[in-house]
């Protein structure tokens, strides 16, 4: 991870961490970067961007920033206002533009904003591109504005954002008619999408949390605050629920008992239902470290192998593509489904849940059975020092003690925080008082080593 980006983009508050200033320098390097490469390999086309962003307050200050200094080095700015980040994605893709750019800051809350660079491909960045980003925005060397003819042009392409829903539906195997599914859409990205895909599929479509403000997104809605959700579904009689983060890359399910289906649940039905059907390319579903022991004992019974990537949907991707993998994600809902798209789509990844409870004509509830969750304790341990807390010798000891002693009923997992000065230690096992034990144990060593601040 840079300076200014992370996995996920340049995020920070809005005009605190992350500035008007920021996004006309990025727009200005890649405006100039992309026609730079148009002319090294003979083309006489302007360089195009595509950009997309949620409903955050601050999304058309970074719009707007953006598009001047993209438009002053050169290049045309394709504007597809509010959408999601993986609309973004298939459009730079399918469309061919240079690079998109998403701004959000996903699941935060509303002051909070990002800078999504993606490339067109429909992937994340590459490295080497953010790095350059970077230089230039710690003073590097000046790049020239464009003159005369050369000065690129916005073009409204609110479009490519029908041609995205067009294609979700088109996607749809089965009809939805008879079925009653209720959306949380976070007051974000996907306000404008969602409902539309599912009514042309023939659900019953009630809706929640699709009146943004400009302040709203996220505010007790979505994804990570279902508990909304899990009643509406129950007071309505709902079939299923589905609830979406702020740019709708990510996405969990209830059930019609009003029982939440993580990520974990989402990778194992779907995962299953894929076995079932020789579907699952290289038999192997991918997931990160933080996924739920249970979820492997589950794919031990079912023959599915699995890959385990660092946090993020971004090391899940690039394993699923080195690969060859079809179906990979994360306990909070980003699942990647590599046929369909090249990064998380909430939109997408609840398509496909339906097309599991269509095909099997069995209730959510009923498909999740197979999958026990383990029971999970989680401390965070603020350090001087994470690597020096890690490598502790003593702290390692304790580690493969607890380790040990779970054997295959368990598992323990310590490992440094990537933004935070935290060491995390995670346990799971077939009780809380055992993961609680655990846990325990492993802290109190790190702080009798000094290492806790």
């Amino acid at each position: 991870m840079g300076k200014y980006f992370g996995t996920d983009g340049f995020r920070g508050e809005a005009n605190i961490g992350l500035t008007a200033e920021h996004a006309y320098k990025i727009g200005r390097f890649l405006g100039w970067y992309f026609s730079e490469k148009k002319r090294f390999f003979g083309s006489r086309e302007q360089a195009r961007i595509v950009i997309g962003k949620d409903t955050r307050r601050s999304s058309y200050m970074f719009e707007y920033s953006l598009v001047a200094g993209i438009v002053a080095s050169g290049a045309d700015a394709y504007m597809m206002h509010v959408t999601t980040t993986p609309s973004v994605a298939y459009i730079a893709r399918v469309d061919e533009f240079d690079c998109g750019i998403m701004i959000s800051a996903s699941h935060n809350p509303y002051y909070d904003n990002g800078i999504k660079l993606i490339n067109s491909h429909g992937e994340k960045m590459d490295e080497e591109t953010i790095e350059k980003i970077e230089a230039y925005l710690d003073g590097g060397e000046e790049v020239p504005y464009a003159h005369r003819d050369q000065i690129g042009t916005t073009v409204d392409y609110v479009a490519g954002r029908n041609r995205y829903i067009g294609y979700l539906i088109s996607l749809g195997v089965y009809s939805f008619r008879g079925k009653k599914v209720a959306l949380d859409c976070a007051n974000g990205a996907a306000w404008s999408t969602a409902r539309a895909v599912f009514d042309a599929l023939g659900a019953k479509t009630l809706v929640i949390n699709a009146a943004p403000d400009g302040t709203n997104i996220n505010e007790n809605a979505g994804s990570t605050h279902i508990e909304g959700l899990r009643k509406f579904v129950v007071d309505n009689e709902c079939d299923v629920g589905f609830a979406y983060d702020g740019d709708a890359d990510r996405c969990l399910c209830v059930d019609e008992k009003g029982e939440v289906i993580t990520g974990d649940h989402i990778l194992y039905i779907y995962g299953k239902y894929m076995k079932e059907r020789g579907k699952l390319l290289s038999n192997t579903v991918v997931t990160t470290v933080m996924s739920n022991f249970g979820l492997y004992k589950a794919f031990d019974a079912l023959d599915i192998g699995y890959a385990k990537t660092r946090v993020g949907d971004k090391y899940v991707y690039e394993y699923m593509t080195e690969h060859g993998c079809r179906l990979g994600g994360e306990q909070s809902g980003h699942i990647i489904f590599t046929k369909y798209a090249s990064t998380g789509d909430g939109i997408l990844t609840s398509l496909k849940l339906m097309e599991v409870l269509c095909a099997k004509k069995e209730p959510m509830s009923k498909l999740s059975e197979g999958f026990k969750m383990y029971p999970q304790v989680l401390e965070n341990v603020k350090v001087a020092d994470k690597a020096a807390a890690q490598n502790d010798p003593e702290v390692q000891a304790a580690v493969q003690q607890v380790a040990d002693a779970l054997g295959d009923t368990g598992r323990i997992l310590v490992r440094e925080s990537g933004t935070e000065p935290l060491i995390r230690v995670m346990v799971e096992a077939e009780s809380d008082e055992l993961c609680r034990k655990y846990v325990g144990d492993v802290v109190r060593v790190i702080k009798e080593r000094g290492h806790a601040v």
